[in-house]
């Protein structure tokens, strides 16, 4: 079975797309092909993007900032957005793909109240990691399904079907 290719989309690809990269491919192992990418990528990984990933015990310091186009015909299977900006573009570019979109603010702007721009970090970090790792158990489940059930003679395995809720 080929593994499935998910690429991760935001506008500048410096924080919330790259950490929902590192969170995925941490949670999912070897069982699914994880980038990021953005529409406006800013050239760099965003030092808190790292180093609240560091602190999560994830590293992003290797990262680089992707623009959307080198993957455009590299197959890709799942497109998710993680910025509105990047929704529609990615309906337009990657249009035989999944699509979901799951909007998480950008933790260089949107600090709240007594927040710290490190603190609003981590709250993206916290509001992220849920979200991916429940993607993941999903991939894992459907894989350990497979391998599990019995085929009937003469019959192949059905292929799993994975129940996954698309965020509003």
């Amino acid at each position: 079975m080929k593994t499935p290719r998910i690429l991760i989309m935001c506008n500048g690809n410096s924080c919330r797309s790259q950490m929902a990269e590192g969170l995925l491919r941490q949670a999912a192992g070897d069982l699914i092909e994880v980038h990021s990418a953005g529409t406006n990528p800013v050239g760099y990984v965003h030092p808190l993007a790292i180093e609240v990933m560091a602190q999560a015990g994830i590293d992003l310091s290797t990262h680089t900032s992707k623009h959307y186009a080198q993957f455009v015909s590299k197959g890709i299977d799942t497109v998710i957005t993680v910025c509105d900006e990047a929704r529609e573009a990615a309906s337009l570019l990657f249009e035989g793909s999944r699509h979901f979109h799951w909007p998480f603010g950008n933790p260089s702007k949107d600090v709240r109240g007594s927040e710290t721009i490190l603190d609003a970090f981590r709250r993206i970090r916290s509001e992220i990691s849920p979200v991916f790792q429940a993607y993941a158990a999903g991939y894992t489940q459907a894989k350990t399904t497979e391998e599990t059930a019995p085929a009937c003679s003469g019959h192949p395995r059905p292929r799993p079907v994975m129940a996954l809720h698309v965020l509003p």
